[in-house]
């Protein structure tokens, strides 16, 4: 008698148990998913600020290219097609980004999605890099005619500079979350 109130006794406990560990398992679960959450939104603001500046581009470069320094048709062209390409690019990059991880019951589609993703910005730079030393190379020769050149060219190397190290720095942090929400989705 005595063996079989011990028995249940173990099997009240072993029950109290198994309902305190689905709880700690489920709010687990809603802490990574809210950080998934968080992190994924932290990229798609950078994103929407970068193709919101891509599309601004377009008319600021028209009106210092063309209006200022008088630089060809042509080179204002490249300029504006390698912006909106670098938009649509960012756009297309950020659809696997738009979902709630929170309600997100495929985790495994989602991480396929983000690592593709994750992959896409990474490709961007062997696309960008050398369309942007063409461009920079092509700007510096067309502004060669200009009374102030040696200013032109040295506040285009200053600029391009900050610019590159702001990029990598950038680059790296986006790789860093991508990194962050792949590990959260493999642990959930």
């Amino acid at each position: 008698m005595e063996n079989l109130n011990e028995m249940e006794d173990m099997r009240r406990n072993m029950a109290e148990l198994r309902k305190e560990l689905d709880k700690q398992t489920i709010i687990n679960d809603r802490i990574l998913r809210r950080a998934m959450r968080n992190s994924s939104s932290w990229i798609r603001r950078r994103y929407i600020l970068c193709m919101t500046v891509c599309v601004l581009m377009v008319p600021y470069c028209y009106f210092f290219m063309i209006r200022i320094y008088n630089f060809s048709i042509y080179l204002w062209i490249f300029t504006s097609i390698f912006m909106l390409i670098a938009a649509i690019y960012t756009f297309y990059n950020m659809r696997a980004l738009n979902r709630d991880f929170i309600y997100e019951e495929n985790l495994v589609k989602a991480g396929r999605e983000i690592a593709r993703a994750m992959k896409m910005d990474a490709d961007w730079l062997k696309i960008g890099i050398p369309l942007i030393i063409v461009w920079l190379a092509w700007m510096e020769i067309e502004a060669m005619s200009l009374p102030d050149f040696t200013y032109f060219a040295i506040s285009t190397g200053i600029g391009g500079s900050i610019g590159a190290i702001a990029g990598f720095a950038m680059h790296k942090k986006i790789q860093r979350k991508y990194r962050d929400i792949m590990e959260q989705i493999d642990s959930i």
